[in-house]
Protein backbone atom coordinates (compact mmCIF):
# COMPACT_ATOMS: atom_id res chain seq x y z
CA UNK A 1 0.00 0.00 0.00
CA UNK A 2 1.01 3.21 -1.33
CA UNK A 3 1.59 5.93 2.10
CA UNK A 4 1.02 8.81 0.28
CA UNK A 5 -1.49 8.84 -2.88
CA UNK A 6 -1.53 11.74 -5.14
CA UNK A 7 -5.40 12.55 -4.39
CA UNK A 8 -4.02 13.27 -0.01
CA UNK A 9 -1.04 15.25 -1.48
CA UNK A 10 -3.88 17.65 -3.09
CA UNK A 11 -5.59 17.95 0.00
CA UNK A 12 -3.13 18.41 2.91
CA UNK A 13 -2.04 21.83 3.12
CA UNK A 14 1.70 22.73 2.92
CA UNK A 15 4.13 23.31 6.17
CA UNK A 16 3.13 25.96 8.50
CA UNK A 17 -0.10 26.80 6.35
CA UNK A 18 -2.28 26.18 9.72
CA UNK A 19 0.12 26.98 12.36
CA UNK A 20 -2.21 29.92 13.40
CA UNK A 21 -5.06 27.81 13.62
CA UNK A 22 -5.90 27.17 17.17
CA UNK A 23 -7.71 23.30 16.01
CA UNK A 24 -5.89 22.08 12.84
CA UNK A 25 -7.40 19.70 10.60
CA UNK A 26 -5.79 16.28 10.44
CA UNK A 27 -5.75 14.60 7.12
CA UNK A 28 -4.17 11.45 7.06
CA UNK A 29 -3.18 8.95 9.51
CA UNK A 30 -0.44 6.26 9.58
CA UNK A 31 0.46 3.34 11.88
CA UNK A 32 1.96 0.64 13.54
CA UNK A 33 -0.08 -2.71 13.25
CA UNK A 34 2.62 -4.20 15.74
CA UNK A 35 2.35 -1.55 18.50
CA UNK A 36 0.58 1.41 19.65
CA UNK A 37 2.25 4.80 17.41
CA UNK A 38 0.40 6.60 15.36
CA UNK A 39 1.17 9.76 13.18
CA UNK A 40 -1.22 11.98 12.23
CA UNK A 41 -0.57 14.45 9.44
CA UNK A 42 -1.97 18.21 9.20
CA UNK A 43 0.76 19.35 6.94
CA UNK A 44 2.97 18.07 4.22
CA UNK A 45 6.10 20.02 2.64
CA UNK A 46 5.41 17.69 -0.65
CA UNK A 47 7.78 15.49 -0.47
CA UNK A 48 9.28 14.41 2.43
CA UNK A 49 8.80 16.18 5.85
CA UNK A 50 5.07 15.92 7.60
CA UNK A 51 4.20 18.03 10.82
CA UNK A 52 1.13 16.88 12.87
CA UNK A 53 0.51 14.48 15.80
CA UNK A 54 2.28 11.47 16.98
CA UNK A 55 1.25 9.32 19.81
CA UNK A 56 3.53 6.63 20.69
CA UNK A 57 6.07 6.90 24.19
CA UNK A 58 4.67 10.38 24.68
CA UNK A 59 1.65 12.30 22.52
CA UNK A 60 3.23 15.90 20.89
CA UNK A 61 2.82 17.80 18.11
CA UNK A 62 5.82 17.38 15.50
CA UNK A 63 7.75 16.64 12.51
CA UNK A 64 8.25 13.34 10.70
CA UNK A 65 9.41 12.22 7.52
CA UNK A 66 7.61 9.80 4.78
CA UNK A 67 10.80 8.49 3.91
CA UNK A 68 11.46 7.26 8.18
CA UNK A 69 7.77 6.14 7.83
CA UNK A 70 8.65 4.04 4.57
CA UNK A 71 11.77 2.25 5.80
CA UNK A 72 10.12 0.89 8.96
CA UNK A 73 9.72 -2.63 9.33
CA UNK A 74 8.36 -4.68 12.24
CA UNK A 75 8.00 -8.43 13.24
CA UNK A 76 7.54 -10.43 9.76
CA UNK A 77 8.13 -7.24 7.85
CA UNK A 78 5.19 -5.60 8.95
CA UNK A 79 5.25 -1.86 7.75
CA UNK A 80 3.67 1.49 8.50
CA UNK A 81 -0.17 1.30 6.97
CA UNK A 82 -2.29 4.24 6.35
CA UNK A 83 -5.98 4.03 7.51
CA UNK A 84 -7.28 3.87 4.48
CA UNK A 85 -11.15 4.70 6.08
CA UNK A 86 -9.90 8.21 7.98
CA UNK A 87 -11.65 11.22 6.90
CA UNK A 88 -10.15 14.60 7.78
CA UNK A 89 -11.21 16.01 11.26
CA UNK A 90 -9.98 18.55 13.83
CA UNK A 91 -7.28 17.80 16.27
CA UNK A 92 -8.89 18.01 19.13
CA UNK A 93 -11.41 15.40 18.07
CA UNK A 94 -8.23 12.83 18.00
CA UNK A 95 -6.77 14.39 21.07
CA UNK A 96 -10.19 14.98 22.80
CA UNK A 97 -8.53 18.35 23.89
CA UNK A 98 -10.18 21.32 22.89
CA UNK A 99 -8.15 23.70 21.40
CA UNK A 100 -6.86 26.88 23.89
CA UNK A 101 -7.70 29.72 22.06
CA UNK A 102 -5.98 33.09 23.68
CA UNK A 103 -7.43 36.46 22.31
CA UNK A 104 -5.15 38.91 24.16
CA UNK A 105 -7.25 41.86 22.48
CA UNK A 106 -10.38 40.57 24.00
CA UNK A 107 -8.71 40.32 27.06
CA UNK A 108 -7.11 43.88 27.00
CA UNK A 109 -10.19 45.23 26.15
CA UNK A 110 -12.19 44.17 29.10
CA UNK A 111 -9.61 44.63 31.55
CA UNK A 112 -9.77 48.26 30.43
CA UNK A 113 -13.74 48.53 30.37
CA UNK A 114 -13.46 47.18 33.40
CA UNK A 115 -10.62 49.79 35.41
CA UNK A 116 -13.16 52.46 33.46
CA UNK A 117 -15.88 51.52 35.22
CA UNK A 118 -13.98 51.43 38.50
CA UNK A 119 -12.59 54.98 38.03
Amino acid sequence: MKLMTQEIRKQIPALYAQENEPDPTVFVKFFTPWSNWTWYATEFDGEDIFFGYVEGLDNELGYFSLSELESLRGPAGLHIERDIYFMPMLLSHITGNKPQRVEIESEFADQQSSNEQQG
